[in-house]
């Protein structure tokens, strides 16, 4: 099992480009179910949650042709509909084949998925949101059997359906399903996210007809027929995210190629809270650094507030800042497994309930730690770049799940990262 090995202490400087998002990708991925010609997609990151999503698809029988971060998918003799436990289990994002799957065939039997231990991420809103189309859908076995067989034309129906949570992959999931419905699918207190508008960019290219996508109430016009189109993939705001604080931390300077601000803007206003230089331009952003951080006050909410999927890094910067701040998780309920790691560098944190208290101190140490999920892993990463001696992350799975190549952009900006079995 491969570790990473840090050198911490090392300022970061110069420029490297963000991957596209793994959160778009993958919904997108499963859009190509929908397709009856192929589509092309463009920025595709070199994932390993990537690559389970698209050997799912292939066990499917869609034709899979990736030729570096280009992916051409043809759904045109799709001979299986099903998502077998072994190919869900390590992957969450594999339930994003339910809704495609019943919308265009009619029928999907879907395994309960597995993933990140960080908490409950129930689907029943997606199978509320299916069966409001018209959809008999049984749980057996741990499977979920869907079949439009006994509607009208077996075509899912539009229907109005309010999701009692913002889920960005209901959101995603519905969305796909009502794209190929019979009427007028309303979603309300749907999920907002930019990997949410890049889903439904892709969908009207292909001819479905999409609007309110980023705002709560998404309206979809169902079509009889989607065909292929060409997209590219949005830029990974984590990702960015993450290179930002890295470069807030260690003092450094740092340009970021194919980063948006514009959907970077609650983390940018925490990172000019904790006294870091942020400027941007249309397609980059730059930080820099000097001195030592202040602490800042987080709380984790739905898009457009504060990402959740940003919280352990923030975690990481606040253990050395300046002071003593707040981090309040309000999306899942288990996500402070990094805290007891970064104790271990001796960070001082105390958790109550959801909530978080950080007191910044002089320096982390360097020591042998293990990831629990993925953004625990870029949090720990973190934290190692400016700990002093050697850091030691086991069980870096997680992080290949979510970053391309993260130990090559960070050795590119001065980094002593070398990966190690």
């Amino acid at each position: 099992m491969d570790k990473l090995v840090i050198q911490g202490g090392k300022r970061l400087q110069g420029e490297i480009t963000v991957s596209g998002a793994k959160n778009a990708a993958l919904p997108i991925l499963c859009a190509g179910l929908l397709a009856e010609t192929p589509l092309t997609l463009t920025g595709v990151p070199e994932l390993r949650d990537v690559a389970s999503t698209l050997k799912l698809l292939d066990t499917m029988g869609v034709k899979v042709n990736r030729d570096a971060s280009t992916v051409t998918l043809e759904a045109s003799d799709v001979q299986s509909f099903e998502a077998t436990y072994e190919m869900v289990k390590t992957m969450r994002a594999s339930i994003l084949v339910l809704g495609p799957l019943l919308a265009r065939f009619g029928t999907a039997r879907v395994s309960l998925p597995g993933g990140c231990a960080i908490g409950s991420r129930p689907v029943d809103l997606h199978i509320k949101g299916l069966q409001a189309m018209g959809a008999a859908i049984h749980i057996t076995h741990g499977y979920i059997q869907a079949s439009t067989l006994h509607l009208p034309n077996r075509r899912l129906q539009g229907a109005k359906y309010y999701m009692d949570l913002v889920t960005v992959t209901g959101t995603e999931n519905l969305m796909m399903a009502a794209a190929l419905a019979q009427g007028t699918t309303v979603l309300e207190n749907a999920a907002k996210e930019p990997e949410v508008v890049d889903l439904a960019e892709c969908l009207v290219k292909m001819g479905a007809r999409i609007k309110g996508a980023g705002t709560d109430t998404i309206i979809i016009e169902g079509v009889e027929r989607l065909a292929g189109a060409t997209h590219h993939i949005v830029c990974d705001r984590i990702e960015a995210g993450t290179y930002m604080v890295a470069a807030a931390m260690t003092g450094g300077d740092v340009t970021l190629k194919n980063a948006r601000a514009d959907l970077l803007e609650a983390v940018i206003e925490k990172l000019r809270d904790a006294g870091a230089t942020v400027e941007h331009a249309a397609d980059s952003i730059t930080v820099k650094s000097s001195g030592r951080l202040k602490a800042v006050h987080i709380r984790t909410a739905p898009h457009p507030a504060f990402p959740t999927d940003m919280q352990a890094q923030f975690m990481a910067l606040n253990a050395v800042a300046d002071g003593v701040a707040t981090v309040i998780e309000t999306i899942f309920e288990n996500r402070f497994m990094h805290v007891q790691e970064l104790q271990r560098m001796g960070a001082d944190i105390e958790v109550q309930g959801n909530t978080a208290v950080v007191k910044g101190v002089a320096e982390l140490e360097g020591a042998n730690v293990m990831a629990t999920d993925l953004r625990a892993s870029a949090g720990l990463v973190l934290a190692g770049l400016v700990g002093q001696g050697e850091t030691v992350i086991d069980r870096i799975y997680h992080l290949d799940r979510g970053y391309e190549r993260l130990d090559e952009k960070l050795t590119a900006l001065g980094a002593v990262v070398k990966r190690t079995n």
